[in-house]
């Protein structure tokens, strides 16, 4: 019995390493099918792609395609010809309100009569403007007999008293405050004489003038006796010419934006952008500006567009009532 006792004894040790490298290797396995079948072990779960984004270039219409290449440097290079990137500016990509088919946009062209030049260039932009002629410049009469044969609408640009004056410059021809009221309409009468294909007048100048009503109410008079309607260029807030030609049932209407206080390309393109939204939004609307250089190659780049965005040049006396 102690020898079979003693042989049990030494296949004990033998069946417990088995056991135990048994135990091994099914460890081994699970930690190794764990690894095999993991998505980790193969590859790295991606990043969520980000979209490319691309920027949208404005589409120019068809008449805006003669922007000269130069056009193509940023607005903020000035001195360079950036018309067509100005241009775009005056795109309006919500517009606002339309009434009727299109808004009515006027530009009056100030202090016209100088010289042919700037009549000349402002009529080849092929637009409907409206000159406006200082009475006794050099040219007044050439600059208004040519508007004449070319079908441009002309008005007087009557001088008027402006804050400051004397200091201030001002026509020998202009309005005082300090007129009567028959020296008032004598001049006024005879300024329509001068000009007798004019259709109306607005103010130059006329700061002081424009706030006093007894002066504004003989000048008025003698428009309506003249059948001259009258734009109130606004160069005062307190000015009443508006409202006290509508008293006097005189046509009338006011300046909404002055496009070239500054004689920069970029913000007569902003101002030009300015008035085209309120004519779309309004129905109509007026602007004034100057025969400077800038302002005519602005206007001869940007003008022709507009027909394209639901804005239609007039002569100012359509917008009169």
């Amino acid at each position: 019995m102690g020898t079979a006792t003693g042989k049990r004894n030494r296949k004990q040790p033998s069946g417990s390493r088995t056991a135990a490298l048994v135990l091994l290797l099914l460890i081994i396995g699970a930690v190794g099918c764990y690894f095999f079948i993991s998505p980790q072990s193969k590859q790295e779960v991606p990043a969520q792609l980000k979209p490319e984004i691309s920027p949208v270039k404005p589409i120019l219409s068809a008449d805006s395609q003669t922007t000269p290449p130069s056009a193509t440097l940023s607005p903020t290079q000035k001195g360079q010809n950036d018309y067509s990137s100005a241009t775009q500016a005056t795109v309006i990509k919500k517009p606002g309100r339309v009434i009727g088919a299109a808004g009515r946009l006027a530009i009056i062209i100030d202090d016209m009569g100088s010289g042919l030049s700037e009549a000349r260039l402002l009529t080849a932009i092929k637009v409907p403007l409206t000159f406006a002629i200082i009475p006794g410049l050099r040219a007044d009469k050439e600059v208004a007999a040519y508007a004449a044969n070319n079908k441009i609408e002309t008005m007087i640009h009557v001088p008027m008293q402006p804050k400051g004056w004397p200091e201030r410059r001002l026509e020998a021809n202009g309005l005082l405050v300090t007129m009567d009221t028959v020296e008032l309409q004598e001049r006024v009468s005879e300024f329509a004489q001068q000009f007798p294909r004019a259709v109306g007048v607005n103010n130059h100048m006329g700061s002081e003038f424009t706030e006093h009503v007894e002066q504004v109410i003989a000048v008025l008079q003698a428009l309506k006796k003249n059948n001259l309607f009258f734009v109130d260029s606004v160069t005062s807030p307190e000015s009443v010419g508006l409202k006290v030609a509508q008293r006097l049932g005189i046509r009338s209407a006011r300046r909404n934006v002055f496009l070239d206080n500054e004689q920069e390309q970029g913000y007569i393109l902003g101002q030009l952008n300015q008035a085209v939204r309120l004519a779309r939004k309004n129905g109509s609307a007026i602007a004034i500006c100057h025969p400077h250089p800038v302002t005519i190659a602005t206007l001869a780049a940007a003008l022709p567009a507009l027909a394209g965005q639901g804005v239609t040049l007039v002569p100012v006396s359509q917008l009169v009532k």
